[in-house]
């Protein structure tokens, strides 16, 4: 952990270090994504498409008025839904990080930046590659408002804080998915190669976002402290809801798929689920200090 108490000389040469080794393990790591994947024509429609405990139905009295058979293809399209949130997340990630390659401030991670890059496009490409070849579309959803700050320090630690935390959430999927026995290989396969990747990217935001809060947080304000906490927390349950997509339970074709989704999301049962999506970015965040503690809104 980047301490605020370390020299900051002492603590670029650590992230340097750090760094070094991260972009040394993408080097040697690196695989072809147009090649490692054997795209079956299609997936079973028997079977689930998602871990059940990751569905949005999960835990819930709801659950229990669906046949077998609805629930398989609702998780049809929660994995639709899941894969496209990558998508858009990715993209969303991709534009902030590239307006920051190679400017001042960012001298030493850049380096790295172009592995992000290169790595996340790519994660963008299998993500939609699935969407398109097994759901025949990518969903969109509702957009958090862009960050803009007239600190352009606050506004970098947000931008890193919201990838940090968006590839946080999304690899609880992943490593849960990755090990399911009870999916189909390719979709193992798509969170198994998705993790391995993110886990250096996870790293790597853990300790950029350490050095930007520890480099700004004495200049700040209680009043600003609390704001940079109430706009991410705002981010984290944003992102939560954005699985309760009301487009996924149409095409699953449940009947009032609105009503449907309010009905999920009133069930006090989906907190705990929510609570495990969260739980080691909530951590993270209230270890470094840039949360003063780890209750969220509304969840």
């Amino acid at each position: 952990m980047l301490s605020t108490t370390t020299p900051r000389p002492e603590r670029e040469q650590r992230f340097v270090e750090i760094l070094q080794r991260l972009v040394d393990k993408s080097v040697d790591e690196y695989y072809n994504p147009y090649r490692e994947f054997d795209w079956p024509e299609t997936l079973p429609s028997e079977m689930m498409w998602m871990s059940e405990d990751l569905t949005s139905t999960y835990g819930t009295e709801i659950v229990n008025e669906l046949t077998e058979a609805q629930r398989q293809q609702l998780s049809r399209w929660e994995s639709i839904n899941f894969y496209s949130l990558n998508v858009e997340g990715i993209r969303e990630l991709l534009v902030e990080v590239v307006r920051r390659i190679h400017t001042r401030g960012f001298e030493i991670p850049s380096d790295f930046f172009h592995h992000f890059v290169g790595e996340e496009n790519e994660h963008m490409w299998f993500f939609a590659e699935f969407c398109l070849r097994y759901g025949g579309k990518i969903y969109s959803g509702p957009k958090l408002n862009s960050i803009a700050h007239e600190d352009p320090r606050v506004e970098n630690l947000l931008v890193f804080c919201r990838v940090l935390l968006f590839e946080e959430i999304v690899d609880h999927y992943n490593m849960r998915m990755a090990g399911d026995a009870s999916l189909h290989e390719t979709i193992r396969q798509v969170n198994r190669v998705h993790h391995e990747d993110e886990s250096r990217h996870i790293a790597f935001g853990r300790e950029l976002v350490s050095l930007l809060h520890a480099d700004l947080v004495g200049d700040l304000t209680p009043g600003q402290r609390e704001e940079i906490e109430q706009y991410l927390k705002r981010y984290i349950a944003f992102s939560l809801r954005s699985f309760y997509n009301p487009q996924i339970y149409r095409d699953a074709g449940i009947p009032d798929p609105l009503g449907f989704r309010e009905r999920l999301l009133a069930e006090p049962s989906r907190r705990d689920a929510e609570r495990r999506a969260v739980r080691k970015p909530l951590a993270f965040m209230c270890k470094t200090g840039i949360f003063a503690d780890d209750v969220l809104p509304g969840i």
